[in-house]
């Protein structure tokens, strides 16, 4: 059975002629004739009855007909989702994220992704550096929005926000917990709490590099991988964690009414950009399409530039 012998009788049950068919078909009448003789042979029953006055569907052809009209609207439904999927305009996309990516970069861009590609599926995953660049490698990620750009060839990536600063994190009763900012070298008095450099490179290195800068060693006390421990564990012991910016003037460090602050640090101000990362041979072009979605900022939204208890 070929798709074109079910275009044809399709075409022969909405005229009941052969003529005004052919001619639809730009066909000739015998050839027209041969392509329903082979459908018909195929099935191993009558569809059309043909004499020369008339030309009907068998009750065996009124059935098909209605099975072959399915058939027929499935093959051209696929043919325009696999050109819109080829296109961008169509399919899925799992997108990972931190949350200077939700603040500044995801809300126009999803905005404009629904305007422009209304058809696609985005799926959104908050997740840190180290957990997104793995899920990019693994494939149930396609886009990351991570901290800092990957050095390796599997990988590429688009700078899209420079230099966010990252603050000190301590609790209400830390001696800091007053002070709106402290330079960066009396943090070799303190204990602190970092999370694994696995889960953001980027972030671990600027802390590090600052206190080489500041020719200090940090004394990490403990470690906590989430953001939100990190809040609850500064509340309850004089430590100081690390956050972004964005994060913390969000207060999105810990639950509602967590017991702890934010500090700005300063001389150095440690810092770290954020980047769109997405596969080398990446052959979704939803990819592209949401990449070309996404602005690029020179600097944080003044919202973000002061800090809120948290």
């Amino acid at each position: 059975m070929e798709f074109r012998h079910l275009v044809s009788f399709i075409t022969i049950a909405e005229e009941l002629h052969f003529g005004r068919a052919a001619s639809r078909l730009h066909l000739t009448q015998p050839s027209l004739s041969a392509q329903l003789q082979k459908l018909e042979k195929s099935l191993g029953v009558r569809l059309v009855a043909r004499s020369s006055h008339e030309v009907k569907l068998t009750s065996a052809g009124q059935e098909f007909e209605a099975q072959a009209r399915l058939i027929v609207f499935q093959m051209e439904k696929a043919a325009q989702i696999a050109k819109a999927t080829a296109e961008g305009r169509s399919g899925t996309l799992n997108i990972g994220y931190n949350m200077p990516a939700s603040r500044h970069v995801l809300p126009s861009a999803l905005a404009k992704m629904s305007a422009v590609h209304p058809d696609v599926v985005v799926s959104l995953w908050e997740k840190r550096t180290g957990p997104q660049l793995a899920g990019l490698a693994d494939g149930t990620l396609d886009v990351a929005l991570v901290y800092g750009h990957p050095r390796t060839a599997d990988f590429r990536y688009r700078l899209v926000l420079r230099k966010i600063p990252l603050v000190a994190v301590v609790g209400k009763g830390h001696i800091w917990a007053g002070r709106a900012a402290v330079p960066f070298a009396e943090l070799a008095n303190q204990a602190c709490v970092i999370f694994s450099r696995d889960q953001c490179p980027a972030m671990y290195d600027s802390i590090f590099g600052a206190a080489s800068d500041s020719r200090i060693s940090l004394d990490v006390a403990q470690t906590a991988d989430d953001p939100g421990a990190t809040a609850h564990m500064v509340s309850v012991k004089p430590l100081v964690g690390f956050a972004s910016l964005p994060r913390a003037s969000s207060g999105g460090l810990g639950a509602m009414g967590a017991n702890s602050v934010a500090v700005k640090l300063f001389d150095p101000i440690p810092t770290i950009d954020l980047c769109a990362v997405w596969r080398t041979a990446e052959a979704n072009s939803a990819v592209f399409s949401f990449l070309d979605c996404i602005d690029d900022f020179d600097e944080l939204k003044r919202s973000d530039r002061g800090l809120v208890a948290m």
